[in-house]
């Protein structure tokens, strides 16, 4: 019994390493990414765009950055820290950005600004759309994340 037991485990091990084949035992080389482990932080990986107009009329994007926060701050953003820091305080809640530092003081030109947010915040998947009257209040508004 104890013997079926050793060979079952080895067995196991083989295969959960990819040394066995699927066929009559022939070894076989487990592609060079497999065997990574896993990352010990859940993914944040972000496309952040900016396009004028409201959003709604297939505009087309105006700027475009990318953002990684986990393990460590990343990306195209200019300020990747800042700006990961900044969705960490609202727990990747978009709506809840806020800017920090002076007020800003804005015209209230209506030329509208649009901001999208799509990809993984914590492991789960998110899609933010927004729309501001102008950059200006886009600034004042959507803090260091949305700042590119």
């Amino acid at each position: 019994m104890r013997k079926i037991a050793a060979a079952t485990a080895v067995a196991v091990a083989l295969l959960a390493q990819g040394l066995v084949g699927a066929g009559a035992g022939v070894a076989a080389a487990a592609p060079a990414n497999a065997m990574k482990p896993m990352s010990l932080y859940p993914p944040s990986a972000l496309v952040l765009t900016v396009e004028p107009g409201t959003g709604d009329n297939g505009g087309f994007v105006q700027r475009a950055v990318t953002l990684n926060c986990a393990p460590t701050p990343s990306g195209t953003h200019p300020a990747p820290a800042e700006a990961c820091a900044e969705l960490k305080r609202v727990q990747g809640d978009f709506n809840a950005l806020t800017p920090i530092g002076a007020p800003h003081m804005c015209t209230q030109l209506w030329q509208p600004v649009t901001v999208r947010a799509d990809g993984v915040w914590g492991g789960k998947r998110v899609s933010h759309v927004q729309t501001f009257p102008n950059a200006c209040m886009k600034s004042a508004a959507a803090g260091v994340v949305f700042d590119f």
